[in-house]
């Protein structure tokens, strides 16, 4: 804990409470960027091999084929293509359901926007406040002015914007690759939907009621 302390006093000391701010929300971003990897890769984002396989049988007609393939699938779209084999609800109903599992998904998605969108504000809020310091410590002196005193005042100030944008930077390029993996989901689960429920432009709904009653 006491190194801990020492670690926080001396960013406190170098960049001032922004800084310090700044810090803890990286840590923040790293944390919710963990568990996002970890609940994609947990739920089979971008792993939909025998899923496709499903659909693609049930497109040919081979109903069998397709509750065999969708049966080995680890995807969490599997429940809703079931659905949808099963014939249990139109297309809208379907793509709610999907939607309710692409929400829990998204989850944090908010906060890492929120933190790209703020971190380069933070940082230049903290550039004004040494700016601000700079400037009083050059008053002060008087007519001993030192350079040294302005040009120490405005490295520190200057640290918090950069600060600010490292922490931006990676933290909107990585919420544009989540967002871009979501984009596909949605297409691959609208697409995989549409095709079980009228296959090869057929009435693919009436034909799964029937088959499953």
């Amino acid at each position: 804990m006491s190194a801990l302390a020492d670690s926080l006093r001396q960013i406190y000391d170098l960049g001032g409470p922004v800084v310090l701010l700044l810090g803890v929300l990286s840590v923040l971003v790293m944390t919710v960027v963990l568990y996002k990897l970890w609940q994609f890769a947990a739920a089979g984002v971008g792993r939909h091999k025998a899923l496709a396989q499903a659909v693609a049988a049930w497109d040919a007609g081979d109903r069998a084929a397709a509750r065999g393939h969708l049966g080995r699938s680890r995807s969490y779209l599997a429940p809703v293509v079931e659905m949808a084999m099963a014939g249990q609800g139109d297309a809208e109903r379907l793509e709610a359901e999907a939607e309710l599992r692409f929400a829990t998904l998204e989850r944090g998605f908010r906060l890492l926007d929120s933190v790209a969108q703020l971190a380069p504000l933070l940082g230049l809020f903290g550039t004004v406040l040494g700016m601000i310091s700079a400037f009083q410590a050059l008053q002060a002196a008087g007519s001993q002015v030192d350079p040294s005193i302005l040009a120490g005042g405005i490295w520190v100030a200057l640290l918090t914007t950069a600060v600010g944008l490292a922490v931006a930077m990676p933290t909107t390029a990585i919420l544009s690759w989540l967002e871009a993996r979501m984009d596909k989901e949605r297409v691959l689960a609208s697409s995989a939907l549409h095709t079980i429920l009228s296959p090869n432009g057929k009435g693919g709904i009436k034909e799964a009621r029937a088959a499953h009653a």
